[in-house]
């Protein structure tokens, strides 16, 4: 048994953060699935999270919740191989990112795009053309902004992982996921470089709930 253990949500793209800083990182967890939309779910089931959200990790006699505080943990807790860089600009840049992908990225991404163009159909459900559009349209700032941290080549280079590529690798493998998705990403040669290194990465692989699109395009 692992003295780590972390509560998530498989389809959950926060969860599968913190699974990839897990998995880069090489640690063992006990992972406990849980449905934070079931208000009614047995209690081997339900969150430990106050605001009833995911992930949680426990370790060590802590809870720790908010998954940037999660992957700040992890890599602080076990600083090999470390998923923070040596260079202030690096680490700046780092931060950036992970702001960029929660201030603006996640809403067109995830809950736009990927959830109106690949999982309610997956679902049987209906996708709503207006919600879809505005997110691809949304995703375009997003998508230059991130483009011209991965031109400048501190973080997102695919070769060195840092927190910035955990926390942003999901949301692109979701919004990827749909075929326009992709294009839009296609028209970023330098973000479509650092996909195409870290959609093969075994990380991704063992943390895909099954939605990633089966052949990035670079």
């Amino acid at each position: 048994m692992s003295d780590l253990t972390l509560y998530g949500h498989r389809p959950s793209v926060y969860t599968r953060v913190a699974r990839l800083v897990l998995a880069e990182k090489g640690l063992s967890y006990d992972y406990r699935e849980v449905d934070p939309f079931d208000p009614d779910a047995k209690a081997e089931h339900r969150t430990p999270h106050p605001f009833t959200r995911v992930p949680l990790l426990e370790h060590d006699g802590i809870k720790i919740y908010e998954t940037v505080a999660i992957a700040r943990y992890l890599d602080a807790a076990f600083p090999t191989p470390s998923l923070t860089p040596d260079a202030p600009r690096a680490v700046a840049r780092m931060a950036q990112v992970i702001s960029i992908v929660d201030a603006y990225g996640y809403w067109p991404l995830v809950r736009q795009v990927f959830s109106q163009g690949v999982f309610r159909p997956a679902d049987g459900l209906e996708t709503d053309k207006t919600e879809f559009a505005a997110g691809l349209a949304a995703a375009e700032g997003v998508l230059e902004a991130l483009e011209t941290v991965a031109v400048e080549g501190y973080v997102l280079t695919g070769d060195t992982p840092t927190l910035a590529d955990c926390h942003l690798a999901p949301m692109i493998a979701a919004f990827a996921a749909a075929s326009e998705g992709r294009a839009a990403l296609t028209r970023r040669p330098a973000l479509s470089n650092w996909w195409c290194k870290w959609a093969t990465r075994s990380s991704m692989h063992q943390t895909d709930a099954g939605f990633d699109a089966a052949h990035p395009e670079s």
